[in-house]
């Protein structure tokens, strides 16, 4: 697929792409969110991804990508050469420079074949993202939802499972709790093995009637249970807030 703002860019990729028997474009996008939902129902091998788009930009956009099951190649084409460090970090397979050169576009391509070969052989692995996103993403039945980190109250573990509980509702995510919280440790405090809090929601803590220590929410609809382990350093985390 091919994700990128401006239709003169799209248009060249899809000439190009035209010209090779063996690859055919099955969506196009504007912007990073309608690049992930048309991953989400098209599940392409490779993304042509812009860097520069509104909302959510290609590095963003990459980094959700590379939790997708199965995991895309992605290929930056971008007018700029200044982010190709982050591209990598994002783990792109290329990076094309505008405008995009047939024989570049081979070569990439190429190296994308090798990517899918590779990963047939090992399977697809967890994947770190090197930057902190703006949004985390559920699948919902072959689409999915962008959820703002700022809208998260906390987040819940629960078998494989991340249960994201926002200020619109709950949803599940397939990512693990730790990997969570290695990216997002400035925003979330751990209260319990399975669960992260975000630390502006905790207004104060507890103990209940069996002496065990709760933690309440400014939005929680009932108090979350804080284990032993946990109450030293949350209280001394509540201090600084």
């Amino acid at each position: 697929m091919i994700a990128d703002d401006e239709p003169l860019a799209r248009e060249r990729l899809r000439g190009l792409l035209a010209l090779r028997p063996d690859v055919e474009v099955v969506a196009e996008a504007a912007d990073g969110q309608h690049a992930l939902h048309a991953c989400a129902e098209h599940r392409p091998d490779l993304v042509l991804l812009d860097i520069a788009m509104p909302g959510i930009d290609g590095l963003e956009a990459a980094r959700h990508l590379a939790a997708f099951e199965p995991r895309p190649a992605v290929v930056f084409c971008t007018a700029y050469d200044a982010h190709a460090l982050s591209a990598f970090e994002a783990e792109a397979i290329d990076y094309l420079v505008k405008p995009v050169r047939a024989e570049r576009l081979d070569a990439a391509l190429e190296r994308v074949r090798t990517f899918a070969a590779g990963r047939e052989r090992a399977g697809d692995g967890e994947t770190a993202p090197g930057q902190v996103r703006s949004h985390l993403c559920a699948r919902l039945r072959g689409s999915l939802r962008l959820i703002p980190i700022e809208d998260v109250h906390y987040l819940h573990a629960e078998e494989k499972y991340v249960i994201v509980h926002h200020a619109r509702g709950e949803d599940l995510i397939e990512e693990s709790l730790k990997s969570l919280e290695d990216e997002f440790g400035e925003r979330f405090v751990r209260i319990h093995r399975n669960c992260l809090v975000a630390r502006h929601e905790i207004v104060e803590l507890k103990r209940n009637a069996e002496g065990h220590v709760q933690a309440i929410l400014r939005h929680g609809k009932q108090p979350l249970e804080v284990s032993r382990r946990c109450v030293a350093s949350l209280r001394e985390t509540l201090k600084h807030l």
